[in-house]
């Protein structure tokens, strides 16, 4: 009997690694999470993950006045990881405030928050900045 739970939750953590949005998938996001992240986006809530991960890549568009989602799969791959990271710490941002009571405390949760928040300033500064959004378009002209 044990082994066919542990069948079960392995399979369906195989399904939830999977699972993607257009920027990241919800393994990535989990694992920017953390080990103590809630066991629920692993069982009852692994849909809520891929919706987290689309509004973040609806908050990264609007942010950015840029659709970067329907220029997606043109764009270079040091442009899509740099989005990946971006809609990854955004959805891992989501994932600890849902839950934090797998911490080890409060504190440990929100420094994880504070280092995400860190890493989707950087990039958003990134990309944000017209220059280099010219960049990431057209690494060869620098044009859009």
């Amino acid at each position: 009997m044990v082994y066919k739970r542990q069948t079960f939750k392995s399979l369906h953590l195989f399904w939830l690694i999977n699972m993607a949005g257009t920027f990241c998938t919800s393994g990535q996001a989990l694992i920017k999470a953390g080990k103590n992240v809630s066991v629920d986006f692993t069982t009852t809530k692994a849909n809520d993950v891929d919706v987290y991960i689309e509004q973040a890549e609806s908050e990264i568009n609007v942010f950015t006045r840029y659709n970067w989602t329907d220029a997606f799969a043109g764009l270079d791959a040091d442009t899509s990881k740099i989005l990946e990271k971006l809609a990854a710490s955004l959805t891992a941002i989501e994932l600890i405030i849902y839950d934090m009571s797998g911490f080890t405390s409060r504190v440990e949760a929100e420094d994880m928050i504070n280092v995400l928040r860190d890493q989707t300033l950087r990039m958003f500064g990134i990309i944000r900045d017209k220059k280099e959004q010219s960049f990431l378009n057209d690494p060869a002209t620098g044009s859009v």
